[in-house]
């Protein structure tokens, strides 16, 4: 990683609102898609993948403050290590913690994070102010974006269950490499001296929408049709997420043209 950027990033929507959407948002939907799956049936476990759809949006806003200071290629590798830091935590909390396991995963990914913030600063000298605060947001997040998609995998975070049908699967690289893109590709996307928070962050949501169709798609193999309504608040998740991103492009850019078709051999001879 490098350090040695322009500083902080500016922000319409303060950070500490939006950890509050990521944290509430996160824990409601993990929750929710846990309890409502034993009362109403297995196709409630989308609730999940809307949680970690929350849990991205807040880990890409806190590598979006934290990038801003000049990570170079440390942008990518921050993005994975929230979800190596999240693997960590996920397993542990829910495999000692029974029903509080998610909030107890948070507390141990947010340890992980703070600490992991400190070696950074104390022992890289990497000298990023709010590197030790956003290492622990981004743990968190990334925790969040797990057990969410697990959840919307199988329908609970019993980690007996978790383990056969998502760890022993292979399936957690599938949330490792989708749930890391969604954190750690916004700001990559839009960096730039036109960067804007809402742009950034919808570009989020777009990529969490396809976390969520493939966590569906997962949930088809391991439940049967009740993915088949996860597939489908994806997509239209997605369709929300690439028009907002698109009609902002358009906002923040001096042109939008059509290039046409490329000139065939004949015309360039």
């Amino acid at each position: 990683m490098s350090a040695g950027g322009s500083g902080a990033a500016a922000e319409a929507i303060p950070q500490n609102n939006i950890i509050a959407f990521g944290v509430l948002g996160g824990l409601i939907g993990i929750y929710g898609a846990y309890f409502l799956v034993g009362m109403v049936g297995q196709y409630m476990s989308f609730i999940g993948a809307l949680g970690a759809i929350c849990g991205m949006i807040w880990g890409a806003a806190a590598v979006r403050r934290v990038a801003s200071y000049g990570l170079g290629t440390g942008v990518p590798s921050i993005g994975m290590l929230a979800l190596g830091m999240g693997v960590l935590a996920s397993t542990f909390g829910l495999a000692v913690g029974g029903v509080a396991g998610p909030a107890i995963a948070l507390v141990v990914a947010a340890i992980i994070g703070l600490m992991i913030g400190l070696l950074a600063n104390k022992v890289l000298s990497m000298g990023i102010p709010i590197m030790e605060t956003s290492m622990t947001e981004i743990a968190t997040a990334g925790t969040i974006t797990i057990i969410g998609l697990a959840i919307a995998m199988t329908g609970t975070f019993d980690f007996p269950i978790v383990l056969s049908q998502v760890i022993s699967t292979g399936y957690i690289a599938v949330i490792f490499i989708a749930g890391g893109l969604a954190i750690l590709h916004p700001f990559n996307a839009c960096l730039g001296p036109d960067e804007t928070q809402d742009r950034t962050l919808i570009v989020a949501l777009e990529k969490g929408a396809i976390a969520m169709i493939v966590a569906g798609i997962v949930a088809t193999i391991n439940e049967g049709a009740s993915g088949a309504l996860t597939i489908l608040i994806g997509l239209a998740l997605w369709y929300i997420g690439f028009s907002g991103y698109y009609d902002r492009v358009k906002r923040d850019a001096y042109a939008v043209v059509g290039t046409g078709l490329l000139p065939s051999k004949e015309e360039l001879e």
